[in-house]
């Protein structure tokens, strides 16, 4: 048996929402750490809940009785991680949790059957405490971990110091798991396949609803040179048609950027890609030009709101002219814009959805996902609004998504709302085009716009 077993905990069969859209990535965190661990001589499993069922893994705690297993938690995934830490423990398992979410919820994951949580960035922490465990050593002289002692008193170690070069971790042990089904959903659904890979780790900004609870405001790039020898790799042993660059702002340094594609470029090395910047790291048209030279198809932007009064309150430190501007720079070069909008932020009214749904029909980016803001533990707008804070099921079945805030509107406001800018944008595309359908979506959104008035008022 290996010294740990890691999963995460994400069972594609039990979401329905991610069943429609068939987009799958690996875990890179689990995979990240399981190269780390054996790097130093550590032996470890990965159980790749994607594409499995639960009853396996339960087979597995059942048929090797008191193991170690690693469990990745985040919001999604909470019904789903305590069931598997409930598992694990009646085979007498030592569990062992890291992630933002466990890192949020201590005492309840703790309480829960959880031995050990894992806080901030994993590799080092995790080496060090499985370490202790083979060896009976003090585990209370670990940085960064947190535990019931013996008498179910929370022990919580002071906080590890996270290392400044990331290029020092090995690359995801991609080897571990069976990427090829992840391909071949890919593939089935939408003719084409997509790997996924970090150059960075951490966002210094400090919007308030966004969590930090892993990296901080640390923002830690790898090596560019090293970056280029990893797509490489991927090109050549996965052949994927695409790469996702799952950094959280992936333009946040600009001469990083320019020796990355430096480096590609010596190397004759483009490969399609999609990631995540903001707007206002993309002022600079030559970071713009640089993400076409790459190969850039699709940015994503976090544009959030169209009313400038929420994003200062949201402490974006953007405004809607930058969102315009960079849009525009992108689309101008053929990098279709996604974009990002926030619902039911603070004290939002009417006049910001208006402005709002103004605002992205102006812009008019190739693709927008909306959402209800929502409170996640640990964020300044979690802290905010703690006093209005409500939910209805019990803390286990459910996540920060069902928290419910007194004094907001109803869900069917919000997909009013929806309807509304939908209407909008299609009009005014409609317009530009000189359809003649464009006077019927102009009566749709002016209806949804009523409803929507009519729904504020319930």
């Amino acid at each position: 048996m290996a010294d740990i077993l890691l999963t995460h905990g994400y069972f594609l069969f039990e979401d329905e929402k991610e069943q429609q859209i068939m987009r799958p990535y690996v875990p890179l965190g689990l995979l990240y750490l399981s190269s780390y661990l054996k790097q130093n001589n550590l032996s470890v499993e990965i159980f790749d809940s994607t594409f499995r069922q639960r009853d396996e893994l339960i087979k597995q705690f059942r048929q090797y009785p008191e193991g170690i297993v690693g469990i990745y938690t985040n919001l999604m995934t909470r019904p789903s991680v305590i069931k598997i830490i409930r598992e694990a423990k009646k085979n007498n398992w030592t569990v062992i949790t890291g992630g933002p979410e466990s890192a949020n919820y201590i005492e309840n994951y703790l309480q829960a059957g959880a031995d050990y949580v894992v806080l901030g960035e994993g590799e080092q922490t995790t080496h060090e405490l499985l370490t202790a465990l083979k060896s009976g050593t003090d585990i209370g002289v670990i940085a960064g971990i947190a535990f019931f002692d013996e008498k179910r008193k929370l022990v919580r170690t002071p906080a590890r110091e996270m290392p400044r070069n990331i290029s020092q971790y090995p690359w995801p042990d991609r080897e571990s798991i069976d990427i090829q089904k992840y391909m071949d959903v890919w593939q089935k659904y939408h003719g084409e396949s997509s790997v996924s890979m970090i150059t960075a780790r951490g966002c210094p900004y400090q919007c308030k609803w966004c969590s930090h609870a892993v990296f901080g405001f640390s923002h830690r790039r790898r090596d560019p040179v090293e970056c280029a020898d990893e797509l490489e790799h991927i090109v050549k042993r996965y052949n994927p048609t695409k790469v996702w660059y799952a950094d959280d702002v992936f333009t946040i340094n600009h001469r990083w950027l320019f020796r990355y594609a430096e480096e590609l470029r010596k190397r004759e090395l483009k490969v399609p890609f999609e990631t995540i910047s903001r707007a206002d790291r993309m002022m600079d048209e030559k970071v713009v030009d640089t993400l076409k030279e790459l190969g850039c198809y699709r940015i994503w932007i976090g544009a959030e709101s169209g009313s400038q009064r929420l994003l200062d309150h949201m402490k974006r430190k953007v405004t809607i002219e930058q969102v315009y501007k960079a849009t525009k720079s992108a689309q101008s070069r053929g990098i279709e814009v996604g974009m990002f909008l926030m619902w039911g932020y603070a004290d939002e009214n009417i006049d910001d959805i208006d402005e709002t749904v103004r605002q992205v029909a102006n812009i008019n980016p190739d693709i927008y996902l909306t959402t209800v803001a929502y409170p996640i533990k640990g964020t300044e707008y979690f802290a905010e609004n703690q006093d209005k804070i409500s939910i209805q099921v019990k803390w286990q079945e459910g996540s920060d998504r069902d928290y419910q805030i007194s004094g907001r509107h109803s869900p069917r406001y919000y997909r009013y709302a929806n309807q509304y800018l939908k209407n909008t944008v299609e009009f005014h595309r409609l317009k530009k085009m000189n359809s003649l359908k464009s006077s019927m979506k102009l009566k749709h959104a002016q209806k949804s716009r009523k409803l929507l008035e009519i729904a504020a008022s319930e």
